[in-house]
């Protein structure tokens, strides 16, 4: 992969053209670090890979499972040659020894923390249970490093329009003590809604130069 200048920012990337490039069971094995990269994260039943393959549209982009915890790996997709969508693990997920859970702890906050070409964080929530511990952690994190989150609340179509509508308003009046770092929206990947939202955010941070303000 070419090391791009990282003062010039690239074209927005066609989202439908995302091929899987590399997966890392560790931050030192991730691609080279240079570019521009999102990450998604989130509990292991937010649905990150249904999200994934909902804006890709390709269903078989990133692998879903009923199973919790799943995505044990970090998976890099690419959109272009120096552009890349990022897959973090399942926070959270279940059946795993609590040595690998505390691995995983340290790689996630290594990677948030001192990756330098991640633009930022797509964070999802299952809208019927917002802002969990891990959650807020990821968060936390997130703040430290003086990083973007852009929140898609998921599953958003379980829930009834006005319900939606009055979760959406709750996690941002919660959140409202925070930087304007955070951006919240509505997110189905069953129905393919809002797309527009997320892929507005995502052209933002992908296509900003390393000198400008890429915030939410």
């Amino acid at each position: 992969m070419d090391n791009p200048d990282p003062a010039i920012a690239p074209a927005a990337p066609g989202y439908r053209n995302a091929q899987f490039l590399t997966s890392a069971a560790k931050v030192s094995q991730c691609p080279p670090d240079s570019g521009w990269e999102v990450a998604f994260a989130g509990r292991s039943n937010a649905g990150k890979s249904s999200a994934i393959n909902s804006l890709t549209h390709n269903k078989k982009l990133a692998k879903t499972s009923k199973t919790p915890g799943r995505t044990q790996l970090i998976n890099f997709f690419q959109v272009s040659d120096s552009q890349r969508l990022v897959d973090l693990p399942g926070y959270g997920f279940a059946k795993v020894p609590l040595a690998v859970k505390r691995e995983w702890t340290r790689q996630l906050e290594n990677y948030l923390q001192n990756r330098r070409c991640l633009r930022g964080l797509v964070l999802l929530m299952d809208i019927r249970h917002p802002l969990q511990p891990f959650d807020q952690q990821m968060l936390d994190w997130a703040q430290q490093a003086a990083m973007p989150v852009h929140i898609l609340l998921t599953k958003a179509d379980k829930l009834k329009r006005g319900a939606a509508g009055n979760a959406l308003l709750q996690v941002r009046a919660r959140l409202k003590p925070t930087n304007d770092r955070v951006s919240v929206q509505l997110f189905s990947a069953l129905k393919h809604e809002g797309h527009g939202e997320l892929v507005a955010v995502l052209d933002r941070w992908l296509t900003a130069s390393s000198d400008s303000n890429a915030g939410a």
